[in-house]
């Protein structure tokens, strides 16, 4: 059965649409069958995986609104074992157009009722903010992980999301796990960011995964090329540290 992993923040830049897009393409690599879901407005993880917005016509608006089943809205990508279900900016509506809707939470969860035993793990790239498509993302999951960038304000705000995902538990999904949170951005020449490694790993021990994704130039260059860091330059530091997470991820899995 398949395990539907959120990557979530309300804070931007942290890094969740990288780690959704590598996240994934480690994971398909490692032979795994993998779906990406794009529930950001922004559809940076469509556009970061080589897909050209302008050309979407069914995507995430459609799955969540029910009009079309999810396997109508799933597209291959150039990445081995990767299925993505892409956005396009007319996502920001669907926070209003779902507002009226009875049991509006759970419009992600009962959409991938169909498809999730297709495959080992869905990812689902979420928006930096905690409305209504964050709250759909949540429900609809397994476990949350949580990017957090070595940089000074990186614990800011990390309080108001344990939060959410707490009153989620309580109210639309008890089963709800957090994989864990990530630290990303690490620069090991700075003092901030071994500062913010020691105060995560103080406070949160168990929950912080062990794998680091360090800053990196080919990282940051990929998206710009529409693909992955896998595709871009399996010999980075960017690539070995998401295949790394890919390997903590199954080994906590099996």
């Amino acid at each position: 059965m398949g395990k539907i992993i959120a990557i979530a923040n309300q804070k931007g830049g942290v890094g969740k649409t990288t780690t959704s897009i590598n996240l994934a393409a480690a994971l398909g690599v490692l032979e795994k069958k993998i779906l990406l879901i794009d529930a950001d407005p922004q559809a940076n993880a469509t556009s970061g995986i080589g897909i050209d917005i302008e050309s979407i016509e069914i995507g995430t608006y459609q799955l969540l609104e029910h009009s079309n089943i999810a396997k109508d809205t799933i597209m291959k990508t150039e990445s081995p074992n990767l299925d993505l279900i892409p956005a396009h900016i007319d996502l920001v509506a669907i926070e209003i157009e779902l507002v009226d809707k009875e049991s509006r939470e759970y419009m992600l969860k009962k959409a991938l009722k169909d498809i999730k035993d297709d495959y080992d793990y869905i990812l689902i790239d979420c928006a930096p903010s905690l409305g209504l498509l964050t709250l759909n993302a949540l429900t609809a999951a397994d476990a949350v992980v949580i990017p957090i960038q070595c940089e000074y304000f990186a614990l800011e705000g990390l309080g108001k999301l344990l939060n959410t995902i707490k009153s989620v538990q309580k109210i639309h999904n008890p089963g709800l796990d957090i994989e864990g949170l990530l630290l990303t951005m690490y620069d090991a020449r700075l003092r901030l960011s071994n500062q913010v490694v020691e105060e995560v790993q103080k406070h949160f021990n168990n929950m912080v995964f062990k794998t680091i994704i360090q800053r990196n130039v080919r990282l940051s260059e990929a998206p710009s090329y529409g693909e992955s860091i896998i595709n871009y330059d399996a010999s980075s530091k960017g690539a070995n540290n998401y295949l790394s997470l890919a390997k903590e991820i199954i080994n906590k899995n099996t």
